[in-house]
């Protein structure tokens, strides 16, 4: 009977600590300790966690084959979901994430002198037609009618539009040019077998730039400017990538690379030389030996996604359309445009591709969903004590480093252990997790730091982590 009282006992105080314990953190992450506003937890944040693999093929579908590291992972973690066959919803982590690369696809674009736009996804089939594109196209293209019988397609890509829109204009001065126009918006392409999640769906997100220029000197200017930016996103980004001679397909014009990242499953077949800068998509010019022609040498082969892609148009389009600027003496002058692509949903899901383990994502540190991740300690354990000494640090970070706000996210589960926190903190993908253990109870307080990107775990006092977050680098 004493034994059966004592784990009575021993229940009753253990609901009450952890009761006790998840108050005070319910109620502190309502408002911080200076009233500023809310505090960002884990338990209320919409993800669907912890997939097994049944249950991720019974989402996708049976046909699906689920050979891709970043499509399996997403799913498990609750990035993704499919909608339907090539189409995700994507969810609170994604999002943000692909806001930050938003953030950093502008900053490059706008450095160059860029004007951001947003054309409508709806376009006149008689724009397509008349590049010979509607026909071109073929299945590729998803197609509608309105209720008056008007045919439209869902755009996959905008020079028709833009260019037709630049026409418009009748005063166009050769003063005014070059024009570097761009948005980031839905692309639509009826692909015969979706697969891989991001890498290869039927909606997706893109940002596509399109320059006018006076002369096709100044086009190729423009068109070396655009490279290098692009260049310049994904060295920011941490990503490998090679620039790839390329054909210029149903887009057309006479100069055309793609920016490619090396990966096994990639779908392009890249020639590079090792002993100069040449590279190519093996397809594009059809090597029929593996010699560099620039010099001679061998060339070795890779694999590779193609996240961006490049084109010098010349008159192509500006030709059709009578997209015209008055030159310096007077006359009426054809523009000659380029076209620049960036795959912004392909390049999150290639990103995870190449960086990530087997079993846990890693991202490129501009574009983690959230720099930093909290872990208290599990309700009614040893170390419950420190559970406000986590509480003052989470308010601590985002009143005093202005860098990381919004940035700091708690994991209040304190129904679970530290070490399973942990564990869904590394397959996440946090730059940082912060960890209130044994050593918090000491005088003064250490806490925890892992560094997900590297792997080493540092034991720092508050002020120690306030120096050391001081320093982390967030777009």
């Amino acid at each position: 009977m004493e034994g059966l009282l004592t784990r009575c006992r021993a229940l009753s105080t253990w609901a009450t600590c952890s009761h006790q314990l998840s108050r005070y953190i319910s109620h502190r992450c309502h408002h911080s300790a200076s009233g500023r506003g809310q505090r960002l937890i884990l338990s209320r944040m919409f993800q669907p966690q912890n997939l097994r693999e049944d249950q991720v093929l019974s989402v996708e579908g049976k046909s699906s084959d689920l050979t891709c590291k970043s499509q399996r992972l997403m799913l498990q973690v609750g990035l993704i979901l499919p909608a339907s066959p090539g189409c995700y919803h994507l969810l609170p982590y994604t999002v943000r994430a692909m806001e930050k690369l938003v953030r950093v696809i502008d900053q490059e674009m706008q450095g160059i002198g860029g004007q951001k736009i947003s054309m409508p996804s709806l376009s006149p089939a008689e724009l397509w037609q008349a590049t010979n594109r509607w026909d071109l196209m073929g299945k590729e293209l998803l197609r509608l009618r309105d209720r008056h019988g008007k045919e439209y397609c869902l755009g996959p890509t905008h020079e028709e539009a833009i260019t037709a829109l630049i026409a418009s204009q009748k005063k166009l001065s050769y003063k005014q040019l070059p024009f570097l126009l761009y948005q980031v918006t839905r692309k639509f392409r009826d692909e015969p077998r979706p697969r891989f999640g991001l890498l290869r769906s039927r909606e997706f997100y893109m940002k596509d730039m399109y320059t006018f220029d006076s002369s096709p000197e100044a086009a190729q200017q423009t068109y070396g400017l655009v490279c290098n930016a692009y260049c310049s996103l994904f060295d920011r980004l941490g990503l490998r990538f090679i620039k790839a001679q390329a054909d210029v397909g149903s887009i057309g014009g006479t100069i055309s690379h793609e920016f490619q990242l090396p990966v096994d499953i990639g779908e392009d077949r890249l020639a590079v030389c090792p002993s100069c800068s040449f590279s190519a998509n093996v397809e594009t010019l059809g090597l029929s030996q593996m010699n560099c022609p620039a010099c001679q040498g061998p060339l070795t082969e890779t694999k590779g996604i193609e996240v961006g892609h490049t084109f010098y148009l010349g008159t192509k389009y500006s030709s059709i359309f009578n997209a015209q600027f008055t030159n310096a003496h007077g006359k009426p002058s054809l523009a000659e445009m380029g076209c620049y692509g960036l795959g912004v949903t392909r390049i999150l899901a290639a990103a995870i591709e190449v960086l990530s383990t087997e079993d846990c994502i890693r991202w490129p540190r501009l574009l983690a969903p959230y720099q930093v991740c909290l872990i208290p300690p599990k309700a009614a354990s040893k170390e419950e004590a420190a559970a406000e000494l986590m509480g003052h640090l989470y308010d601590h970070i985002t009143e005093a480093l202005p860098q990381l706000h919004g940035e700091v996210l708690l994991d209040d589960r304190t129904h679970l252990t530290i070490g399973n926190r942990l564990k869904d903190a590394n397959k996440l993908g946090y730059p940082f997790v912060i960890i209130a253990g044994k050593r918090a109870l000491e005088d003064p307080a250490h806490f925890e730091v892992w560094c997900q990107n590297t792997g080493e775990v540092l034991f720092l006092t508050k002020e120690g982590v306030m120096e050391f977050l001081t320093q982390v680098q967030v777009v």
